[in-house]
């Protein structure tokens, strides 16, 4: 993929998200929309996974060429829209929705407004994008619509699957995946710990994706 400087880079978040599409099934016709895509790893997957239309959309102008770029070299059709998380497509409904947001608990609860931090830092609880997704998802999902979305155990995964099922959709973990803490995260040790979000001395974190579904049936988009 390729990336420019300042966009996040596909890792282990990522791979474990694109796994779980792969197994989901996304059918022959699907709507999808990847939020914040990055250089839209997750959207050219569900390209190729054989979905009609694919939507991606990130608040980095580099991020969006990047997706736009990614995806013409490999000559799938993605619309790649700049914008706060679901603002683009306002209106619009998806079958599948690929969510992986910034999770990096962060010093403040102001969150950056430029530069590569806005790739992972999510406020103290690191839960300032993730209450987002989850509030608004249903009404973004069609009928019988699907969220994917991956998430630090670090965060609070028990808050994410009660947000869902207080909207109404079902929710569970589907995917779990021990991983090193990268360059953000052992800068931030200290203050993790300092939070009791981390054990001291301990340098993995817990990567978790939650799929929530929409219980409407009027057709089946995805199947398990």
């Amino acid at each position: 993929m390729l990336r420019p400087l300042g966009v996040y880079a596909p890792q282990g978040d990522t791979e474990l998200l694109a796994r779980e599409l792969r197994r989901a099934a996304v059918a022959p016709g699907a709507r999808v929309l990847d939020l914040c895509s990055g250089t839209g790893a997750l959207a050219v997957a569900a390209a190729l996974a054989g979905a009609r239309d694919v939507t991606a959309v990130d608040i980095s102008l580099r991020a969006v060429l990047a997706t736009w770029v990614n995806a013409r070299v490999r000559g799938i059709r993605v619309r790649p829209l700049r914008g706060d998380l679901f603002s683009p497509v306002a209106g619009e409904t998806f079958d599948v929705i690929l969510a992986n947001p910034p999770y990096v608990p962060s010093e403040s609860d102001r969150l950056p407004r430029h530069g590569p931090a806005r790739a992972w830092d999510a406020g103290t609880r690191g839960r300032a994008v993730l209450d987002r997704i989850c509030a608004s998802a249903p009404t973004m999902l069609a009928s019988g619509g699907t969220l994917l979305m991956v998430q630090s155990a670090l965060c609070d995964v028990r808050t994410t699957l009660g947000a869902l099922q207080s909207v109404g959709m079902t929710a569970s973990v589907v995917a779990r995946r021990a991983e090193p803490f990268g360059p953000v995260m052992l800068a931030r040790a200290a203050l993790l710990e300092e939070r009791g979000l981390a054990r001291p001395g301990h340098r993995y974190q817990e990567l978790v994706v939650v799929r929530a579904d929409r219980p409407r049936r009027g057709s089946v988009h995805m199947t398990r």
